[in-house]
């Protein structure tokens, strides 16, 4: 069976021609290499129009999306507050384990991100902050957690040991 992933990068500059982004190419690569069909990543402002697309990508029945930025504490950061609501399970614990990366890296401002994960419909969302540095630290997070997380969504079971 296909596996389908979204990538959406929040960034009002970027979103603008302000500047390239280079955090969405790195996403993109990853869930490519991970064996997901994804497409280059979309590059929105933050707020309502992220959540514009996570829904959309929902209700397309996309197996993971993966946002970065709008994760911080800047006025202008609103990507937990559009993509929360949307989450049916939240999984507290992606996200710790993404902050307590890039804090044990010696990245201490990682514990000012506001990220969250949890599943939508039959959706994986997590939200990245929008560092190269702190998506790198995701990713390593997300590397062995998206397959297995994807995998239980659709209604797998967990491996046995049998040993």
């Amino acid at each position: 069976m296909t596996r389908r992933g979204v990538v959406v990068v929040a960034s009002n500059r970027a979103s603008s021609g302000g500047y390239e982004d280079t955090t969405g190419p790195l996403v993109v690569a990853a869930l490519r290499a991970w064996g997901f069909e994804t497409a280059d990543a979309v590059v929105v402002p933050d707020g309502v129009p992220v959540a514009d697309v996570v829904r959309a990508a929902v209700a397309d029945a996309v197996d993971v999306v993966i946002t970065t930025g709008g994760t911080g504490i800047n006025p202008t950061d609103r990507t937990p507050e559009v993509v929360g609501p949307l989450l049916d399970q939240a999984l507290p614990g992606v996200a710790e384990a993404i902050r307590a990366r890039g804090i044990a890296a010696g990245v201490p401002t990682a514990a000012l991100s506001r990220g969250v994960a949890g599943v939508a419909g039959s959706t994986l969302v997590v939200t990245l902050p929008g560092s190269s540095g702190g998506v790198k630290d995701g990713l390593a997070v997300l590397a062995d957690l998206v397959p297995h997380a994807v995998d239980q969504v659709r209604g797998g079971d967990h491996p046995r040991d049998d040993a």
